[in-house]
């Protein structure tokens, strides 16, 4: 089982984003949120400056839509070359159109739960989906508790996507440290977004990447 480390540079030093990309070479893609202050609270970068990102990031763009409409927003980020654009379902009146349109765009789709949003109504439409992306803490902020309630609707997840034959990555996103990927790897996720753990990791980021990944690969050894 590969286990996907994905840094949130939501934590980095946004005054210098283009070396916080390359300081985390060795992850398997950078977490990008988008966030525009009505989905979530919380305000951070549009279209522009995630385009511009990506034509100097050594690493794919793993890119996570907290906003309204994505319907229309979301197939602009496959366009400009991001590898993965992540929707939420509160958001989407189509989603399974939209995921169809991320694909087309070239890009993987993804699609996200916030931690109250139940998996089942959407489990039908887990072969039009590449990625599943269950919320661990409430989307908006970075640097939240890991929410334990969150590790039942992630083993649910992971047997259904085990029993459709899709083949899904199980992403979490929210307080994952060295501690909680343990216990999101055991209920059976496999991508693990991780912010404050990373980029407050006292400048040796590869190290903090490498822990994160150890931790979460002696749970699928066993």
């Amino acid at each position: 089982m590969t286990c996907l480390i994905n840094p949130s540079i939501l934590s980095a030093d946004f005054s210098r984003l283009g070396q916080e990309l390359e300081a985390i070479s060795t992850a398997d893609a950078a977490h990008i949120d988008v966030m525009d202050g009505h989905f979530v609270p919380n305000l951070t970068w549009g279209l522009p400056v995630v385009k511009r990102l990506k034509e100097v990031s050594p690493l794919p763009f793993d890119v996570h839509l907290m906003i309204e409409d994505p319907d229309r927003w979301a197939p602009a980020y496959a366009e400009v070359g991001c590898e993965s654009v992540t929707f939420h379902a509160e958001a989407a009146t189509a989603p399974i159109k939209l995921a169809r349109s991320l694909r087309e765009g070239g890009a993987k789709a993804g699609m996200a739960l916030r931690p109250a949003t139940a998996v089942e109504p959407y489990l039908d439409m887990l072969t039009e989906l590449d990625i599943l992306l269950v919320m661990t803490v409430e989307p908006g902020f970075g640097g939240q508790a890991f929410l334990d309630v969150t590790l039942p609707k992630i083993r649910r997840a992971a047997q259904a996507i085990e029993g459709s034959g899709a083949d899904l990555i199980l992403q979490v996103d929210g307080g994952i440290t060295s501690e909680t990927i343990v216990r999101a790897a055991e209920a059976g996720a496999t991508c693990f977004v991780a912010g404050s753990s990373v980029y407050g990791a006292d400048d040796d980021l590869e190290a903090a990447i490498a822990g994160l990944r150890q931790a979460a690969a002696s749970v699928h050894r066993h």
